[in-house]
């Protein structure tokens, strides 16, 4: 039988959270990069939840929880620079973000969706990214990124 992974069943999502930021803090050290105060609360509500989270959806909690007056292009830019150093992943066809789970390794995203709960389950499966690079270059194409994004149902929403 598969393993349930993590966001299809009940878990202590707070550690989920310190998980990820923790993992950031580091890899910022290791790179010198600066992760500033809105960068970390960025990354931070964007890993509250397994479920995509738009920019405009995080805008209205930091001014709602945090009171912070932000505009768009700011956390645009703090949404940019999570994703140029791995910490996130953009999932296009919902034009929102998802923490990565494996944050300072290099890999392509791979997304189950659950069309029900909007759950992002991703997956690292070199199987997948070396079929689409092998049948890119059979018809003469360079792959420089991918990103594959499945819609289904998770376990949990089948049997609602």
């Amino acid at each position: 039988m598969p393993k349930t992974p993590i966001a299809s069943r009940p878990h202590d999502h707070s550690h989920c959270v310190h998980s990820a930021l923790s993992e950031a803090d580091a890899l910022c050290a290791r790179q010198g990069l600066r992760l500033t105060a809105l960068r970390r609360r960025v990354l931070e509500l964007v890993w509250q939840s397994h479920k995509p989270l738009g920019a405009y959806d995080i805008l209205a909690v930091l001014s709602e929880q945090d009171g912070r007056r932000a505009a768009p292009p700011t956390v645009y830019r703090a949404l940019d620079f999570l994703l140029e150093n791995g910490l996130v992943h953009r999932i296009s066809s919902l034009n929102s973000f998802v923490g990565c789970n494996h944050p300072g390794h290099v890999h392509q995203g791979q997304f189950l969706i659950c069309r029900a709960c909007h759950a992002a389950i991703e997956l690292e499966q070199a199987s997948i990214s070396d079929a689409i690079i092998g049948s890119a270059k059979d018809v003469g194409f360079v792959v420089e990124g991918q990103t594959v994004e499945v819609v289904g149902l998770c376990s949990g929403c089948q049997g609602a």
